[in-house]
Parts: C-alpha cells; sequence; structure tokens
C-alpha cells in the first residue's frame, strides 16, 4: 500500500501503511497480523519489551558500538565537565592572575634586582587574584557555573543510559564490551532484529528490518541530506570583500535541528511524529509566518551568546589544534572535507562510518588533484617568501643556537616564529616537479569513492571554475577552522537573512516530503529510497538499445538529484545484502546488472574495443584507483575463467600478464615449470588483461560465452545461487587476492557492511563467483562493487545526455520548484481541499 503524508487524525503507528521496500516480504507485520509477546517478568530480557523512544535507544547501541563501550563513553563524559572546568579556570587566571607588566619587563620588581624572575614573581597572591575579580569575571563565572551544572545533570542521565545500553549488549545480545570491536555494525543489526522476535523492542511490528533500524537512526539526518539535496537549505553567504562564500558549520547545523527536529518550538511533535499541522495544506501561510518567528528568535539568541560561544570556540580550538600546528606548521594548509560536503556527498540512510570511510578512500585523490593546480604568480611570490624569510629566520635561529642570548633580545624569538611560519606556508604553495597532471582521471578517482560529483564537471576538470567548485566541498583547514571559530557571529546572519526567507519552502518541504511508515512513524520520503516515487529518469537504465524512455517517469519536483535516490539505493542494497526490498527495488537493481552484462556482450562482437560501452569504460576506470581495487577484479576474472575452463574440460589456458608481485592463477594438476616462470613478463597491463577476460580476442571464446550471459537470460532473484557449473574444489588464488583478505583497516566495528560478500553487487553478478571463492574477497569487494556500481551509474547517465542531447549546464536545470500554494484561508477547509491531503505524496492531485 502506498504512503501518504496527508493530514491523518489517528495514531500513525496503528495505520495499515507498511515500508513499500519491506511490505512483500513482511506480510506478517500488517496492523492486524501483529503477535504480542508478553515476556516472563523474571526474565532480565522484560525490561526492554516495548521502548517507547526507539530512535534515541537506536542511537545509544549505535554510539555505543562505535566508542567501544561504556568505559570509552563514560570517560569522555566525564573527561568532557573536567575540560570544561580546566578552560574555565584557564580564562580566570590568566585575566586576574598574572603581573604582565613585570612578566613584560615593563615595570620593575618591588625589592628584586634578579636579572631573571621565577614565576611567583609574577604572579599575584589568592588574595589578589581575588580583588581583581570584575562584574564581568563573576558574570563569566555564573554562566559557567549554570552550563557546568547543566552539562553534569546531561552527563549524568547519558551515564544512566549508557549503562541501560550496556546491559542489553550483555544480556539481550550477547556481547562484552571487550569484543564490540570485533563485530561489525551488520551483526550488531543483525542480533537486534533476532531480539524484536523475543522481547518486541517495538510492539506495532513483529519484525524490524534494516531499513526500520537506520530510519530511527538517521530520521533528522534524511531529512538534511534531503533539503541540502534540493537546495531548500541556504549554505553560502555573501560577504562584502571575500564575496560568496560557503558558511555552514557545526553551530549552524546544530541551530537548524533545534528548529525543525529538536527545540521546543520544533515542527516535530516528538522524536518520531511531525506535527499534525504541518501535514495540511491550509495551514501553509501560519505556520511559515510561524517558524519565520521561530527563526528569527534563535537567531535573536545566536547573537546574543554569540561572545562568550566565540570565546570558547577560540580557547576549544586553541588548545585542540596549538599543539599539531607547532609539531607541523603544514597542518593548516591540509584539506578537510566541509560541512556542506559532507551533507552534499551522504547518501541517505548511511550511518556516520560508513560516510567516513567513503570520504577517507577518496582523501587522497582529491589532495592530488587540488595540488595539482598552481598558480604561476603565487609560485613566484612563495619562492621570494622561502628565500627572504626563510633566510633570515634561520639565520637569526643559527645565532640563538650559538649564542642563548640572542634569545634575550627583545622579539627575536617572535621574529624567528613568524618568519619560518611564512616559509612553511610558502612552501605548501610550490607544486611537485614531479608531478604529472591528470586532472580528469582524479576526478574520477574522487567520484569512484565521493559518488557525488556535478554533471557538469565532467570534462572540465581542469578548469578553475571547477576547482573552484570543489573547494567548496573539500577546503582548507585553515579555512574550516577559521569559518567555525567565527560561526557565532555567521550563524545569526545566515538564520536572519538566508534561512528565514525560506520559511515557507521548509513548510513545503516537510508536507510533501513526510511519510508515515508502520512501526516507523514519521520520515522523510526520500529515505524510502523509492525509484518510481523519487528516482530521476535520467539516471535509470534502458529497456533497449532503441527504447529511449526511461524506466521510471516521475515529475521534477519530486525527483532526487545527481543520482542520490539511485546511488543510495545501490549503496544501502550492498552494505545490508539481506534487507528485502520491494518489486521495484528488485527491478532496478536487475536492470543495472543485465545492462553492464549486454555491454559487455557488445564488447565481444566490436574486437574489444571496451571504451565503446559503459561498463567497459567503468572497468578500465578502475586500473587507476590502485593496486588493491585493479587486483580484485583481475583475481575475480581469472578465477571464474579457471573455474569455467575446468568446468568445460579445457586443458589450455591463457595466461595474462603479470608483474614480479604476483603469482598467476594456474589449473589444478598443472605444474608451473622455472622457465615458464621466468618467461613471465615484469609488467602488468591491466587493460590487456581485461581484454583477455572480457573479449573474443583469444582462443577462450566459448568459455567467455557462457561466462557473459546473455541480457535475456532470467535473473530474477537475488538470492537465488546459480553454482550449478562451480566445481566444488578450491582454486589456487594469487598472492594480491590473499593479500585482501587480511586488508581490513582499523576495527570491524568501522567496516561498512557485513563481512560476507554481497550477491547485489555487479562484480558478483557479472563474474559469478564461485562459492569457494567468496572468502578471498571479502574485506575489499564490496567497497570495489560500489566503485564500480558509481563509475557505471554515471557512465550511464553521461550517454543518457548525450543521446538525448541534453545541455549539463546547472543554468539549464532548476533544483527547486516550490509548487504553487493557494493562500491560507481563515474558513473551513473544502471537500476538495480535504480530499486533495489524503491522496498520496507522489501521485497526481485533481486539478
Amino acid at each position: 500500500m502506498s504512503y501518504q503524508a496527508t493530514r491523518r487524525a489517528e495514531n500513525p503507528f496503528q495505520q495499515h501503511i507498511q515500508n513499500p521496500n519491506d511490505s512483500e516480504n513482511d506480510d506478517d507485520d500488517t496492523s492486524h497480523n501483529i503477535k504480542f509477546t508478553i515476556p516472563n517478568k523474571n526474565d532480565e530480557k522484560a525490561q526492554w519489551n516495548h521502548i517507547t523512544d526507539l530512535d534515541s535507544f537506536f542511537r545509544r547501541i549505535y554510539k555505543y558500538h562505535q566508542k567501544s563501550g561504556f568505559k570509552v563513553i563514560a570517560l569522555e563524559e566525564i573527561l568532557g565537565l573536567i575540560q570544561f572546568v580546566l578552560v574555565v579556570v584557564f580564562i580566570l587566571f590568566a585575566w586576574n592572575c598574572i603581573n604582565y607588566p613585570v612578566l613584560f619587563k615593563e615595570e620593575p620588581l618591588v625589592g628584586k634586582n634578579a636579572t631573571k624572575y621565577t614565576i611567583n614573581d609574577v604572579l599575584f597572591s589568592p588574595g589578589q587574584c581575588k580583588e581583581r575579580f570584575s562584574f564581568w569575571t563573576y558574570t563569566l563565572i555564573g554562566v559557567s557555573a549554570i552550563f557546568w551544572i547543566i552539562r553534569a545533570i546531561t552527563v549524568f542521565f547519558h551515564i544512566v543510559h549508557n549503562w541501560d545500553i550496556r546491559n542489553f549488549m550483555k544480556i539481550a545480545l550477547k556481547i562484552d564490551d571487550n569484543e564490540l570491536e570485533n563485530f561489525t555494525w551488520h551483526e550488531i543489526q543483525r542480533r537486534i532484529r533476532d531480539a524484536q522476535s523475543e522481547i518486541q523492542l517495538c510492539v506495532h511490528k513483529n519484525n524490524l528490518t534494516e531499513l526500520d533500524i537506520y530510519h530511527r537512526i538517521l530520521r533528522f539526518q534524511n531529512y538534511l541530506i534531503a533539503m541540502i539535496n534540493k537546495s531548500v537549505l541556504p549554505s553560502k553567504l555573501n560577504i562584502p570583500v571575500f564575496g560568496e562564500i560557503n558558511v555552514l558549520s557545526k553551530l549552524l547545523i546544530y541551530n537548524i535541528e533545534l528548529i525543525l527536529f529538536r527545540g521546543p518550538f520544533a515542527c516535530f511533535e516528538n522524536n518520531w511524529h511531525l506535527k499534525e499541522e504541518f501535514k495540511r495544506a491550509t495551514k501553509r501561510a501560519d505556520l511559515a509566518a510561524q517558524l519565520s518567528k521561530h527563526i528569527a528568535w534563535y537567531a535573536l539568541v545566536n547573537l546574543l551568546l554569540s561572545p562568550l560561544i566565540f570565546l570558547w570556540q577560540v580557547l576549544f580550538f586553541f588548545f585542540s589544534y596549538a599543539p599539531i600546528v607547532k609539531k607541523e606548521p603544514t597542518f593548516l594548509g591540509m584539506r578537510t572535507w566541509s560541512q556542506y560536503g559532507r551533507l552534499y556527498l551522504r547518501h541517505f540512510n548511511e550511518l556516520d562510518h560508513e560516510l567516513e570511510a567513503r570520504l577517507n578512500r577518496a582523501y587522497r585523490p582529491a589532495v592530488k588533484y587540488v595540488s595539482s593546480f598552481s598558480s604561476a604568480l603565487l609560485v613566484v611570490i612563495a619562492k621570494f617568501c622561502i628565500f627572504t624569510f626563510g633566510g633570515l629566520g634561520m639565520f637569526l635561529f643559527t645565532l640563538a643556537i650559538i649564542d642563548e642570548d640572542v634569545i634575550q633580545v627583545e622579539h627575536v624569538l617572535l621574529i624567528i616564529t613568524v618568519f619560518m611560519a611564512i616559509a612553511f606556508g610558502a612552501l605548501s604553495i610550490i607544486p611537485d616537479e614531479n608531478q604529472i597532471w591528470c586532472p580528469e582521471q582524479l576526478m574520477k578517482n574522487i567520484l569512484c569513492h565521493a559518488h557525488y560529483l556535478k554533471p557538469e564537471w565532467r570534462g572540465y576538470a581542469h578548469t578553475t571554475k571547477v576547482l573552484r567548485e570543489f573547494e567548496d566541498f573539500f577546503q582548507l583547514k585553515a579555512f574550516f577552522l577559521i569559518n567555525e571559530i567565527f560561526s557565532p557571529f555567521l550563524t545569526f546572519f545566515v538564520l536572519m537573512f538566508c534561512l528565514r526567507p525560506r520559511a515557507t519552502e521548509i513548510v513545503d518541504f516537510l508536507r510533501n516530503f513526510t511519510v508515515s511508515v508502520l512501526g516507523v512513524g514519521d520520515v522523510c520520503s526520500f529515505a524510502q529510497m523509492e525509484i518510481r516515487k523519487h528516482g530521476n529518469p535520467e539516471w535509470q537504465v534502458t529497456n533497449s538499445n532503441d527504447d529511449l524512455s526511461p524506466t521510471v517517469e516521475t515529475n521534477q519536483y519530486y525527483q532526487g538529484e545527481n543520482g542520490k535516490t539511485e546511488l543510495s539505493l545501490v549503496h544501502f542494497a550492498l552494505t545490508n545484502p539481506h534487507w528485502k526490498m520491494s518489486t521495484e527495488a528488485k527491478q532496478f537493481l536487475r536492470g543495472i546488472r543485465k545492462h553492464a552484462k549486454q555491454d559487455l556482450n557488445k564488447t565481444r562482437n566490436i574486437a574489444g574495443n571496451l571504451g565503446a560501452t559503459a561498463m567497459g569504460q567503468s572497468l578500465m576506470s578502475v586500473e587507476s584507483l590502485g593496486e588493491e581495487y585493479s587486483s580484485v577484479v583481475q583475481s575475480i576474472l581469472q578465477i571464474q575463467n579457471l573455474s569455467t575452463s575446468q568446468h568445460m574440460g579445457m586443458s589450455m589456458y591463457q595466461q595474462p600478464t603479470y608483474n614480479q608481485t604476483q603469482v598467476p592463477i594456474t589449473p589444478p594438476n598443472t605444474a608451473v615449470t622455472q622457465q615458464q616462470s621466468s618467461s613471465i613478463a615484469p609488467t602488468f597491463d591491466f587493460e590487456r588483461m581485461l581484454r583477455d577476460n572480457l573479449t573474443d580476442g583469444s582462443t577462450m571464446m566459448t568459455m567467455r560465452s557462457q561466462f557473459l550471459p546473455n541480457i535475456d537470460e532470467d535473473d530474477d532473484s537475488d538470492d537465488q545461487q546459480n553454482q550449478e557449473n562451480v566445481p566444488s574444489q578450491a582454486v589456487p588464488s594469487n598472492r594480491n587476492a590473499i593479500g585482501m583478505h587480511m586488508s581490513i583497516r582499523g576495527s570491524l566495528s568501522k567496516k561498512e557492511g557485513p563481512i560476507e560478500v554481497s550477491k547485489r553487487g555487479l562484480l558478483y553478478s557479472l563474474c559469478n563467483i564461485p562459492q569457494n571463492e567468496v572468502a578471498m574477497f571479502t574485506p575489499e569487494l564490496t567497497t570495489a562493487d560500489m566503485c564500480l556500481s558509481t563509475l557505471y551509474l554515471h557512465e550511464l547517465h553521461h550517454k543518457q545526455h548525450l543521446r538525448r542531447g541534453a545541455r549539463l549546464e546547472e543554468s539549464q536545470r532548476f533544483l527547486w520548484h516550490p509548487r504553487p500554494q493557494s493562500s491560507s484561508q481563515s474558513q473551513e477547509p473544502t471537500s476538495l481541499q480535504l480530499n486533495n491531503e489524503r491522496i498520496p505524496l507522489l501521485s497526481k492531485r485533481p486539478t
């Protein structure tokens, strides 16, 4: 049954509305089939029966897992309180207890003629410190005390809640704290779902799905991602002299969450339910005016508190980063992902550790891309600064080493520090003289892991315009820190002059893109990842070469931009391989796999021209990602070829070209002599390997014809294992393949998805990996599969543009088209208006 974003008088949890992506597989979850389990009061698990606020409960479990247990969380919370006290004490001490005139030798020390002073000489006595306390000092102490008490109470409740989570993990999930890092989140999630059937965490459904849990953890985060995707939330501010800059900061995001979701005047009634009036079109104007007023009040509060918050930000960042800058002066010249970039690049239903893993993989190619640009003018100036300031700084530093009295000269140490800092900063501007400039390839490498880059950048990665736009996502740490430090002042202007005028658009967005899901509550409809309702036709695969019409047609108002819905669905399906999705989602993923097979079948008939098809282009791009990913593809193709050749009784196997660190795969009972081994070429040609394994350019035509099934063959079941033709004996593998099994970065708690391989990926479906070989590729196969899927979908999107003659410029596509709404009427709504409100969200309204 389709879900609705209309006015409902009943409890949304009691409606006969299910998650569309789970409706076919959880038929027993309808409201009239719910079976309640009454636990034994003596059972330890009974205390978690029917948890009222499952959103907070699941968020605590996720944080508990990622933070590695109760001790770590409790210690971090307590040390945070101590840290706050230390900062306040430091401010009071530096403000009132240091005799700066004596310290700087502006005044002589009374009663002492020594050339060097002790610490006690430059400090006031405790009584003198107290006498120096002013009105502002007592104000600071009072405000800090109130804040600390509130924070201490919050910490106490956090510790109590986390103790409850500890007991739940230990009793219900059978996991101790010392074992947490050995469990993936996927395994924790599976145990939570198993516990649901036993202790009934949620009474509105018999079974919890993976998507239900993600919805509850990321309910508000999905709204923010969708609002950024549809350009509803402002992210830039036009500042005189500096121009338009990206000002989205942690403080601004926190204020937006308070205004919309968590604050006392928020649009949400509680964690899981949007206020009923926001679902009524007739209340639109009144709600927009009310929201605009609330935003103005939040802006004024931020303005009043901005001096205190600014002071805290300065001290916090000083204590946090000063030691790092001292040890590594180039730290401020390094790059980091901006807050805007993190929201723009995030999938719907993507947890924090999954996002961090992707962005960490994209970091190196992003740094290489940005570093490949250099201004000849800046390089000349930088070399001059290095020569001048670096030389003078080193000269003074050398004198100080020879004679320590040089340090006693006024401001010498300051001059040395400033000069060396300028020299180090200028050094970071000079490009590497051995660097090869490949901006398009680097941009494609970034795309593999970041997944979302603007389509109009394709072919223009070498331009300064694209670089400037990319720097909105990937900014200098210095700019990132400056933005965070000055965010208390900038937040007022963004809220008052950028967000407040968009109050009507926000109200429209919440009404049109909020849906009620059984057992979950109100969620952002984009997070449902329904291709039919929020898919973009330009990101859909076609039914055939002659049919250019997309499989799904949706109104532009409801479409996710830049393939957000499609890529989010692919990512969620890969990281949750046991998720039972809807028929439409299955058809979409199956269509991608069939289209990919069709592309490879075309490659066989065009003399191995891999670049002629989207899949061929995508496979060739994998080489630039590095050996750890290219070796996965290479090993899979070779194992598939060998397995098929063994099954067909073939006695010959064509060896691709290898480098010296690789061991070729050989059929069993086939000896490789020393002469044969020494004849292996010392270089590895990835493109040639693809041609050898995927095209009819060799003697293995019959084998590859079976290896690449025809697109019209039935591929209906995601869970069906077509392994009848796969030999049961293990096949020797090369060293790279074995090495991939041990290449998990960090603990398992940070790993994306489960340990096992998802059978929904392109690599798995194209190569039909033998079951006895799957374990060799588990650590990185899912990542490589997502990279390939991303490249393939972007290639298909690009070809759709070329076929349709579409233009890629941003100006040709308006991201946000507010639907025309009539002004709110004071009289009661008409029957037609009430009927319109009860129409499903994405169906056409009667005119």
